[in-house]
């Protein structure tokens, strides 16, 4: 018994050593109530990033955000497809959104690059995988995961899934809640990968057929393997959309650095 304890206790220590140090350095905010100042110091510090991220992505023009593993490896077919995802969305003249990182982002951008398109990464800071990919034309680092959401929502068009894991799942019932709330309109949302995805079709049937979700919240949804199916929902409804955003010329501002 005590043997199991002394095991189990120096686990916990080697837990908390592994995550101590991003603890210290992030200051984690979802750990309850803190002072007042320091809420305010915390507040202000999201305030700031915001502003930041308006600054960088304002002059983008429509974007379409790439979602993926950072895992993926550039012999894998998912790459291929992701790059030349990343050509096609440049060809329909929308700038690549990703976050920023290697794998499934790293082709899309690279994609993108390869084609004279606008190539943007919206990053995370993390322990790891967390490196800006060499085929951005610029890139913004976030703090915090929610500012990095709201970013990356605030200035795409469109979202495609490529295969990935807890955070590009994140992303997508992200997409799926605010599509079915209304908070966002005629966002298509593409899953790329049929066999990857397929233990989610079964999910969304069973939801449909318990009254959970209706038919038009999964409407904009497409299952496909084929880049040129995307590319044709993107262009069938984000592009009619946004033809007149994508002649729209915000005046720059020299007072501001812009």
């Amino acid at each position: 018994m005590k043997v199991a304890e002394t095991l189990a206790e120096q686990s916990n220590l080697k837990t908390a050593a592994a995550i101590s140090p991003l603890k210290d350095s992030e200051k984690i905010f979802l750990e309850g109530p803190r002072s007042r100042l320091k809420e305010l110091v915390f507040a202000i510090k999201v305030l700031i990033e915001f502003i930041s991220g308006f600054r960088m992505l304002h002059f983008l023009g429509p974007c379409v955000a790439v979602f993926g593993s950072a895992r993926i490896k550039e012999d894998s077919p998912y790459y291929e497809s992701a790059r030349e995802i990343g050509s096609g969305l440049a060809a329909l003249g929308f700038t690549t959104i990703t976050g920023g990182g290697p794998g499934i982002m790293e082709a899309a951008n690279r994609g993108a690059r390869e084609n004279a398109g606008a190539s943007v990464g919206c990053n995370i800071r993390l322990p790891k995988e967390q490196q800006p990919n060499p085929y951005l034309d610029k890139w913004f680092i976030c703090k915090y995961f929610f500012v990095r959401k709201v970013l990356m929502f605030k200035y795409s068009d469109a979202f495609i899934i490529m295969p990935g894991g807890i955070g590009t799942l994140d992303e997508f019932f992200e997409a799926l809640t605010l599509v079915q709330t209304k908070k966002i309109l005629d966002f298509p949302i593409i899953l790329f990968g049929t066999k990857f995805w397929e233990p989610l079709q079964p999910l969304f049937s069973s939801m449909l057929k318990d009254k959970m979700i209706s038919e038009e919240d999964i409407d904009l949804l497409l299952f496909t393997d084929s880049v040129e199916d995307a590319l044709q929902h993107i262009k069938a409804i984000a592009l009619a959309k946004h033809a007149e955003k994508r002649r729209q010329s915000f005046r720059r501002l020299r007072i501001l650095g812009e």
